[in-house]
């Protein structure tokens, strides 16, 4: 988790409406005709710089992309995966699927051991780190594929500021320098103890950080995209990863395929919703949530009040027990979409809510809906999922629109870096069931419908979501964060539509999240002692952090037109327009 380098007093000027300018309640004299939110500021910049160049808004996100496989180790990548939610101008979207993939000598208890049990994180043979925790990445042939199909320039064109930025290198934040130092895995791999920590000697704030062999996978890469699943990079990944005993091989690189899938679809209070399908649980639960929490009046609550949270609160854990039994990928298991978001299914998940009083999630039972009667038979337990992914926001000057998360799940994903590549391979086989109802190694209750199976995908919370009104763009919204991802883009939602916040106060405002298991109610300690008191006296459990989660999101002023970029203030990102 990047430590937060602003103060408190400091959020409300983190307004960004153009590069380099904070004026949260100041209005622009120049208003942006386009705009790129990110963590990153170079990042953002290498967007724009498309833009500026006559791209579109495809363009820019995957300039953005690429720039922060360099730029943001922590999460941005080649060597993980993602999704990406297009809206055209014209209204017509399309979602892109290139979430990693189980090798195809994956099995189902590949990460038990001789007992049964879940391999420790210490060991090599984890889901977590070294090189069997890596499945097969996503993010090369996702971002080709959305260029080469949505784009306007060249790949050559959108990847020339991500190879000059590993060639040239970039000054270091505190923040970057402080999660390299105390990674407790990255110093276990030779290649990245040498690329991220200097072999020991390790870099200081304001140092420039550059990576050769980055800089060099990336011109290949722009000369020939296909190197890296068919060519010779396939092959020179697929031995580094032989060598470490991984599982991955050229077949598997060969065999991977990206997926343009139908996004989910639903309202709230007179806006459309459009966001991600599964293998996402995203937007199915976003959906669910909201369908339940229409039914309140929230705005008459109060935002952030007792009330308000519980009854969010509520909606959350609902949602969360159907996820672990529904959700997995569409390709290998039967996903009930149609029917957890349908608005009489949350009807009746609303009539169970008490008002005065939490639910133990132990006590909750689904109410008799058609299909959603079947309940998935496995122990029920707790479980966390890693929250070091990355979002990002583009819309350009004709209202093209793109949402995009990507992730190597963990902070640096496996830590393993890719030998003569200089990339990090992901540890995201960690988020398939390494044991049906048995904890992974951060937190989500697993199912039989997200058991490892070869050339499967496994289950995400990403949640890349674009939001509209009477038929016009609204708002782009998304987070890295794991299970927290949903909650978060649904606080941000809700903060604009039933609180009338603008979309920095909405992403800047306190957080909470429920996942059904752990009964609990995780909130960051900026929330009111008051109001954490009101919710204990309701029986909710409370966990308190200091903070989670980077929304990187855009709202278009509905009477100007104006491009609004909200970077989180929980870190150091920067809205970026021209």
């Amino acid at each position: 988790m990047r430590i937060q380098r602003l103060s408190l007093i400091l959020w409300s000027l983190c307004f960004l409406r153009v590069a380099n300018v904070a004026a949260a309640p100041l209005r622009p004299t120049h208003a942006p005709h386009a705009i790129v939110v990110s963590v990153h500021e170079l990042a953002s910049g290498a967007g724009v710089e498309m833009l500026r160049s006559g791209g579109n808004a495809i363009d820019a996100a995957v300039a953005t992309g690429f720039a922060l496989a360099v730029v943001h180790p922590q999460a941005g990548n080649l060597g993980g995966g993602g999704f990406l939610l297009l809206r055209n101008a014209d209204g017509k979207t399309h979602f892109i699927d290139f979430r990693e993939k189980a090798p195809a000598a994956a099995t189902e208890n590949m990460y038990l051991d001789a007992q049964g049990n879940v391999l420790p994180k210490s060991s090599k043979e984890s889901s977590i780190v070294g090189y069997r925790a890596a499945g097969i990445p996503g993010t090369v042939a996702g971002l080709v594929y959305a260029e080469k199909q949505y784009g306007k320039l060249s790949i050559e064109k959108v990847m020339a500021p991500a190879i000059q930025l590993a060639r040239d290198g970039f000054p270091l934040a505190y923040e970057d320098t402080q999660d390299l130092k105390r990674d407790e895995h990255l110093a276990e791999f030779p290649e990245s103890k040498h690329t991220f920590l200097r072999d020991g000697n390790y870099y200081q704030p304001g140092e420039v950080f550059k990576q050769p062999e980055l800089a060099r996978t990336l011109e290949r890469l722009a000369k020939d995209p296909d190197t890296f699943y068919h060519g010779a990079m396939a092959h020179e990944l697929a031995a580094a990863i032989h060598k470490g005993g991984g599982l991955i091989t050229a077949e598997d690189l060969a065999a991977y395929e990206v997926k343009e899938r139908e996004p989910i679809r639903g309202s709230y209070r007179g806006y459309d919703i459009i966001s991600a399908p599964p293998p996402s649980s995203g937007g199915v639960a976003l959906v669910e949530i909201l369908n339940i929490l229409e039914g309140f009046d929230l705005a008459k609550s109060g935002n952030r009040s007792g009330e308000t949270i519980h009854l969010e609160a509520e909606a959350f854990r609902r949602a969360f027990y159907d996820r672990a039994d529904f959700m997995g990928d569409p390709d290998y298991t039967k996903v009930p979409v149609a029917q957890l978001i349908d608005k009489k299914y949350a009807e009746a998940w609303r009539e169970s809510i008490d008002s005065n009083h939490a639910t133990p999630s132990k006590d909750l039972k689904r109410p008799s809906f058609g299909e959603l009667e079947r309940v998935a038979q496995f122990p029920r337990t707790a479980v966390t999922e890693p929250q070091n992914t990355t979002h990002y926001s583009v819309v350009d000057a004709d209202g093209n629109a793109v949402a995009v998360t990507t992730t190597l799940n963990d902070s640096f994903g496996s830590r393993v870096t890719a030998e003569g590549l200089g990339f990090l391979l992901n540890d995201e086989m960690d988020d398939f069931a390494a044991k049906q109802g048995v904890p992974n190694g951060y937190g989500l209750i697993q199912g039989p419908a997200n058991a490892i199976a070869p050339g499967k995908r496994p289950l995400s919370a990403m949640t890349p979501t674009i939001v509209l009104k009477d038929g016009k763009l609204f708002m782009v919204l998304g987070t890295p964060g794991g299970p927290t991802i949903v909650t978060t883009v649904a606080n941000i939602l809700i903060g604009v539509v039933d609180f009338e916040l603008d979309i920095q106060e909405a992403v800047n405002a306190p957080r909470f999240h429920h996942q059904w298991l752990p009964d609990q109610i995780l909130v960051e300690d900026r929330l009111s002692p008051d109001t954490m008191n009101i919710l204990r006296s309701k029986g909710h459990k409370l966990s308190v952090r200091h903070f989670w989660g980077d929304g990187e999101c855009i709202m278009i002023d509905p009477k100007t037109g104006e491009r609004l970029g909200a970077s989180d203030g929980r870190n150091n990102g920067k809205a970026v327009g021209y």
